[in-house]
């Protein structure tokens, strides 16, 4: 075997020179032809110094090709090899040759197994750093055959999961994945890997595989992660020092390099791009095939049209959120292995980079901002939450202080994939309803609007999936609606718990009611809106003070949600009786019950002037004649008619100074007979569509006989 370092040393030794002295260099050229005892103070003395500089600066790339190469050549001892490993840190790419280079070792041989695990996790952790893939898929099969090594297994799955493309998976290689299976079991890398074969070629891998379990590698990159940190906020924090008007020095440039590389397409992959040299053809080149089209390139949704079928998506997952046609791309070819690619990087970026998580990535919040500003844009975009989000906020919640990247996170939120509500309430919904209670009247309708968005992407979710469902799939449809209904109504519920108590919290603040009141109409149009065979009154504690509020938005938005309520309620039971609609509608009296109680409460209130004596509710304003005299209102019965009404008065005192022409204090029981039907028409006139809405459904029927007796 010709020993590689005798033709990279020609070109790579002038890269050194500003680096380290000369003669360094040329002590690993002469001693890696000898086996070199471990313990050899030169030895020792040179490997001090190859760390040294890997650890604050980093390696070039023809540098950390030629100590990649020598690692793996077996000429020195295992404690060498891996002290050469652990310290290959890259300061820009990996060129791909090197690890082809790399490669070609393993298959000599002579390296230990511990060394060849150690190479793979460094592999792994420094994936997205190569330049172009292209040529290290053609070596497929080579590490497939690393599967029958029980040390080299998990790691090689890993590898083989961040490499598979559909022009790999094969009939051989599922029938030895399913052989693996049977005799080890399930493992997890072994699961994931056979889930990417079976989204590619599910006509392949016939055995059925969980769907609800994540992805789940060895995380691989502890040994590096911290030393390219290191690096790169020394190398780009000497940078703002040096060119303060270049670089924008309010924020560290280190990690925002860091994520504009994660989300910007590598213009590298692109064979365009490529110099001529390197687009000359060679052995692996004819071993790997496929004509496709640089994803860089596309630049128009019509280029997306002609080049689909030849579109191959980038090894560095994390730009498709950025890219709009790349998205398009993902949402029309449905392959599930791109979200599975996306969600384990997603997710591993999640965790390392939450400035709640580590004191270190605070001063990195800002970045931090952007990115699930980006996720967010990304999921509006797809119509659909990510489960690496999901993971990311059931495991941070409980560790956030409500502040930080608020408007970010509870964003996110709303875009929580639809599940059991058990489950949410115990690790979403828990920290969430502590930090409620306990924080300002702004983040609490803040968590209002966040849960509001939450049930519409939901309701949405079942729309899609009822206008795209065929006959066939009605039992999946049913099963899945009754999830959803059960689900729906516990969070429901739970939001009608947490308005409850923050409008006793706020002082039955309007500005509160308001996005409680937005979340209300939304459910009472749940079912002819959306339908979804469910039915949920807001609890008393809301409807009792929006209905006695001094603000007449608040009262008007009261009088549409239950003018809603009506109408779906109505049509509910029409269907219920006619038996038109195949879903099973679980109508509930005591969901009658209340509505008429509170339809009760508010004609009494609005119109008859009785609601002291006729509202039946448990938590209502029923009180006896002795109560309400001790209160020394002369005409407590009209406390709450809409002359009466504190968030109506206004318009009642507007009315009669337009009605009467001498300027005097204005008399609200002149508003009575015909000025009463006037009164209403004034208020019509006002804006007041709900009040108008409520009344023309709920008490026309008083009206004409109010209107037959005042003829008479």
């Amino acid at each position: 075997v010709m020993e590689p370092w005798d033709g990279y040393f020609a070109e790579g030794l002038t890269g050194f020179v500003g680096k380290v002295q000369l003669k360094h260099w040329k002590y690993w050229k002469n001693a890696a032809k000898d086996r070199t005892p471990p313990k050899n103070e030169v030895l020792q003395k040179h490997l001090v110094t190859v760390e040294k500089i890997a650890q604050e600066k980093g390696l070039a790339p023809e540098e950390l090709d030629i100590l990649l190469n020598i690692a793996l050549s077996g000429k020195f001892a295992e404690v060498v090899s891996t002290r050469l490993l652990k310290n290959l840190v890259p300061t820009s790419v990996i060129t791909e040759d090197s690890v082809i280079s790399a490669v070609s070792w393993l298959c000599v041989g002579k390296c230990s197994r511990t060394t060849q695990v150690l190479f793979l996790k460094w592999l792994i952790a420094m994936f997205d750093f190569i330049d172009q893939k292209e040529q290290v898929n053609a070596l497929y099969g080579f590490f497939f055959g690393f599967l029958q090594d029980e040390k080299l297994f998990p790691f090689a799955c890993h590898v083989l999961y961040m490499l598979t493309k559909k022009k790999n998976v094969k009939p051989f290689r599922v029938r030895r994945l399913l052989d693996l299976q049977t005799k080890i079991g399930s493992e997890p890398p072994l699961q994931a890997l056979l889930s990417l074969y079976k989204n590619f070629c599910p006509e392949m891998v016939s055995v059925t595989l969980p769907t609800n379990t994540k992805v789940q590698f060895k995380d691989s990159e502890n040994l590096w992660k911290i030393a390219i940190s290191n690096i790169k906020r020394r190398l780009y924090g000497a940078l703002l020092t040096s060119q303060p008007n270049l670089i924008d020095t309010t924020c560290p440039q280190s990690r925002k390099r860091k994520w504009h590389t994660k989300l910007v397409l590598p213009v590298s992959s692109a064979y365009s791009s490529c110099s001529p040299e390197s687009q000359r053809t060679s052995p692996v080149d004819l071993i790997g095939h496929g004509d496709t089209f640089p994803v860089e390139q596309l630049q128009t949704f019509p280029q997306l049209l002609e080049n689909i079928h030849c579109l191959e998506l980038p090894s560095r997952i994390g730009s498709v959120l950025a890219n709009r046609l790349l998205l398009h791309y993902v949402n029309c070819v449905s392959d599930d292995s791109v979200y599975r690619r996306m969600y384990y990087w997603m997710g591993q970026t999640l965790r390392e980079e939450c400035p709640w998580h580590k004191v270190e990535n605070q001063q990195f919040e800002q970045e931090f901002k952007d990115f699930l500003r980006t996720i967010f844009e990304a999921e509006c975009f797809l119509q659909e939450g990510f489960s690496s989000c999901e993971e990311f906020l059931y495991r941070s919640l409980p560790f956030w202080d409500g502040c930080s990247c608020r408007s970010q996170v509870l964003q996110l939120v709303s875009w929580i994939p639809l599940s059991t509500f058990s489950e949410m309430k115990s690790y979403l919904f828990k920290p969430l309803a502590q930090l409620f209670f306990t924080s300002s009247l702004y983040f609490k309708c803040s968590v209002l609007e966040c849960l509001r968005e939450l049930l519409l992407n939901w309701l949405n979710w079942h729309i899609m999936q009822t206008g795209t469902t065929t006959k066939s799939a009605a039992d999946l449809l049913n099963t899945t609606l009754s999830s959803l209904v059960s689900s729906v109504a516990d969070l429901i519920h739970f939001v009608g718990w947490l308005s409850t108590v923050a409008l006793r919290l706020e002082n039955n603040s309007a500005f509160l009611m308001h996005f409680i009141l937005d979340f209300y109409e939304i459910v009472s149009d749940v079912y002819l809106m959306y339908n979804l065979p469910l039915v949920v009154m807001p609890p008393a504690g809301v409807f009792y003070t929006a209905l006695l509020s001094m603000d007449s938005v608040s009262l008007d938005h009261l009088c549409y949600i239950m003018y809603r309520y009506r109408a779906n309620l109505i049509a509910a039971k029409q269907n219920q009786q006619a038996k038109k609609t195949v879903l099973q509608f679980k109508f509930s009296s005591q969901t009658c019950q209340e509505y008429n109680q509170y339809i009760t409460a508010m004609v009494g209130c609005l119109w008859t002037s009785n609601v002291f004596q006729k509202d039946f509710h448990h938590q209502g304003i029923r009180m006896g004649p002795e109560v309400l005299e001790r209160t020394r209102v002369k005409a407590y019965r009209k406390s709450f008619n809409i002359v009466y009404h504190p968030a109506l008065t206004g318009y009642a005192t507007l009315f009669l100074q337009e009605a009467q022409s001498e300027d005097r204090t204005p008399n609200f029981q002149l508003i009575q007979g015909r000025r009463w039907e006037w009164y209403l028409e004034y208020l019509y006139t006002q804006e007041l569509q709900g009040l108008k809405l409520f009344i023309e459904s709920s008490i026309h029927r008083a009206t004409q006989s109010s209107q037959a007796q005042s003829s008479k």
